[in-house]
This record gives C-alpha cells, structure tokens and sequence, in this order.
C-alpha cells in the first residue's frame, strides 16, 4: 500500500536535490518583475471583490497574534508537529501575555462572526498574513503564509454536502475569473503550453479517489487525479479515516467536521463536510492546492473529533467552551492561499517570485541556476 504514514507528515520534498529535479529546467517568466507586481495587485483585487459579492462577505481587520491561552490559534493538524511562535508581550506587565503569532486565522473567524454582528449567509474576508516556522521550504511552501481567510453564518439545515458544494463552486468561479481577467490584462499569460483551468471542477470524495488508487500513498492519488483525470478537483471528506485505515490527509479537530456521515448524499460509507481544492500546475507539473475550508464543527461533532484525537483537554479553553455553550454562530469558511494563486495565475514556478520572505541560500541558488527570480 506504500508509506500512507509517512505521506501523512508534510509536503512531498524533503530534500533540496529533490527541489532542484522538480523544478522546471527551461523556465523563463511570462511577465517581468514590474509586470508581475501589477499583476499580482489585479489578481488580489479581483479575487477579494468576486469573493465579497458571490459569498456576501465584508473585509474585516485580522489579528497576526493572539493570546496564547484563548485557543484561537490554529493547530494545522492534530499531530503536534507544527508549533506557532510564542514570546512574551508587554514591557512592564506581570505577567506578561503569552502571546502567539497566528498560524492561520481559522479559529479567530467563527467568534468575530458574533463580534461583527453577521447575521444568516452574511460573512466576513480577511487579508490574513501568519508564519508557519515547521514546515519544509520548497517552491510552493513557506514560512511566511498570505491567505483570504474568510467564514460566513450558516444554519443548521445547510450543514450538508450540497450546501458545501454550492459554496465551492462559488469561490471557484471567482478563481477562474481572476484567470480570464489577468490574461486580457496581460496577453504574454496566454500560452499553449500552459492549459487554462477548466471552467468547472470535479467534485470527489477522498474514499473515492483512494477507490480508484488504492495502491497509492495520498499525494501521489492527487497527482495522479489532477494529471490524468481531472484538472481541477474538490477533494471532500479530509481527515476522517478511510478504508484503508489512514486519514487522507490530519486535519485539526475543533474547525472543519470531518465526521459527520455523507451516506444519504454520497450512497456509500462516507464522512466529512470539508475539504480542497487542487489543481493540476502546468508550469510545475505538479498538484497544486488552492484552498481547504468546510463546514465547521458543532458542539456534538467537536466533541466527537477531539475524543478522536485525544485532545479532550481543549474543551477547557475559551474558543472551545464558545462552541460548547452556543455562544457562537454555526458557519462554513476557508482559507485560500494568495501567494499559490497568484503563482498559479501568473504562471510562476516558484512562490517566491510572488511573495517576499526567506529561503535557504539552497534553494535560492537552485532557482538562478533555473532562471528563476525570487524576491528579495
């Protein structure tokens, strides 16, 4: 059945060798750096004015730290393995607050639902800029993570796969949106060897795609869906555990409901009310995730994932506690990654070349030697 374990701890690359074989050896930039930057600012524009009007969201402002024992900070998993930046703040406080840079804004959303006074199918869009220290740098992960991250009221009766699937279409059809709009802005984007994305996206369980590769680990089922199959999927049903034993991917217990039976909308033993979207990247040749979001957990099934996960212990904390008590909406929200957009969009090779933070000399050597300009 291969390494499905090991597939579970992170991104694919773990080794700048591998970095240097996966990049693309005969690149060269569509738009120069002045291009791309204006590019860039069309792409966001676009992308936070169509999500505003197809999901009825609002920007709001969004915090880069919080206090390490509210619980809103985001866990990414449920392994333990990625840990936020803590310090203390305040000069002259005793104590101090323990203070966390956020990892994402995942958990901090569903209470500023209340906080803003969103009522039903009313949501909030923020330009979430966090630091994610654990996680391996190549070309399409960093340290430092730009993403919409944005939540909307929901009721109970929209807590089903078609409500879910409704909301996907929405938000994809402002990303292929985005895609049409900057290549009439900027022409050189047009080019045969670079397929655009599909107008629609095929919507699949992750029971049914370790179905049709049940010999394969989950990264390799992905690609293997984007490049022959589908170009553009929704992946539904992340973190719950498949028939093979494993979840297709760890998914952190007290956001996204990732337990909650699909039997009724799928006809087979599923489960699971989140999920991603991936694409296949014709400039990397390789899986390319765009967004994960879901319907979030009610009290029942929060309590249910942290059993499941053995966090038991959360349930003490403030954000959790919100949920346990009713004191906070139901909702639905995501979060979609600016910078691997834009880099999609752009037809970029590396993330780099989009955003600016810090990479090892390793790697920045790898990326002159393939003619690839990575901001500084």
């Amino acid at each position: 059945m291969g390494d499905k374990k090991a597939d579970l701890a992170g991104p694919g690359i773990s080794t700048y060798p591998e970095v240097d074989k996966v990049l693309p050896g005969d690149y060269r930039s569509l738009l120069d750096v002045k291009e791309t930057q204006k590019a860039i600012t069309a792409v966001k524009r676009y992308i936070e004015d169509g999500l505003c009007k197809e999901l009825n969201l609002f920007r709001v402002e969004v915090p880069l730290i919080v206090d390490k024992t509210s619980g809103l900070n985001d866990d990414l998993d449920r392994d333990g393995s990625r840990t936020p930046v803590d310090f203390p703040a305040g000069l002259g406080i005793s104590p101090r607050i323990q203070a966390q840079v956020v990892q994402a804004a995942t958990k901090w959303k569903r209470p500023a639902l209340k906080q803003f006074n969103c009522g039903v199918h009313e949501g909030i869009i923020t330009d979430m800029r966090a630091v994610r220290k654990d996680y391996f740098l190549d070309h399409d992960h960093s340290s430092y993570v730009d993403q919409w991250d944005w939540e909307r009221v929901i009721t109970a009766e929209d807590r089903n796969l078609d409500y879910l699937k409704d909301t996907v279409k929405r938000l994809y059809k402002v990303i292929k949106g985005a895609e049409t709009m900057v290549m009439k802005e900027f022409p050189k984007l047009k080019d045969p060897r670079f397929p655009e994305l599909p107008e629609e996206l095929k919507f699949l369980h992750a029971e049914e795609i370790l179905e049709i590769y049940p010999d394969l680990p989950r990264k390799q089922r992905e690609t293997k869906i984007v490049s022959e199959k589908y170009p553009a999927i929704f992946i539904i049903g992340i973190g719950s555990v498949l028939k093979d034993g494993y979840p297709h991917e760890m998914r952190a217990a007290d956001y996204d409901d990732w337990v909650t039976p699909t039997k009724q909308w799928t006809g087979k033993d599923t489960f699971g009310l989140n999920g991603d979207i991936l694409v296949w990247n014709p400039v990397t040749k390789r899986r390319h995730e765009l967004t994960s979001m879901g319907i979030r957990v009610t009290k029942e099934t929060l309590v249910k994932q942290l059993e499941l996960s053995g966090q038991m212990h959360f349930l003490e904390r403030p954000y959790h506690q919100m949920i346990m008590k009713d004191e906070i909406p139901l909702s639905i929200g995501g979060g979609i990654g600016q910078s691997r957009t834009v880099m999609l969009l752009l037809r970029k090779a590396h993330l780099g070349e989009v955003s600016v933070t810090i990479w090892p000399k390793d790697l920045k050597d790898i990326c002159v030697k393939k003619n690839i300009h990575v901001l500084e």
